[in-house]
């Protein structure tokens, strides 16, 4: 895996998301309280965008049907998802956040 540069921390306020590309690979970084994860940001029950849901708390929910799943480890906490989601290392330098994908 490489490190990838994807965002400014100072870009994505708590408890917003914001959607990038890490070599052709979607990922939805999640600012929860202060701290970043990513997630892949595609919904294991149908593909559809978890950028367009909403971040509750710790929790992303898919727009098309419900789903929720824990940013912290991808898992998939409500139907229709059963399987979790692939995460991936996030590390801060200054105000650079960067993916390892």
């Amino acid at each position: 895996m490489a490190k990838h540069k994807v965002a400014k921390l100072s870009e994505i306020a708590p408890g917003t998301t914001r959607r990038v590309v890490v070599d052709s690979t979607e990922v939805l970084l999640c600012n929860v309280e202060g701290k970043i994860y990513a997630i892949e940001d595609v919904c294991t029950h149908d593909g559809g965008p978890l950028d367009q849901g909403e971040l509750e708390g710790e929790c992303v929910v898919c727009p098309r049907h419900g789903a929720t799943f824990d940013v912290r480890t991808g898992d998939a906490l409500t139907l229709p998802a059963v399987l979790p989601l692939m995460t991936f290392d996030v590390t801060i330098e200054g105000d650079d956040i960067y993916v390892d994908a």
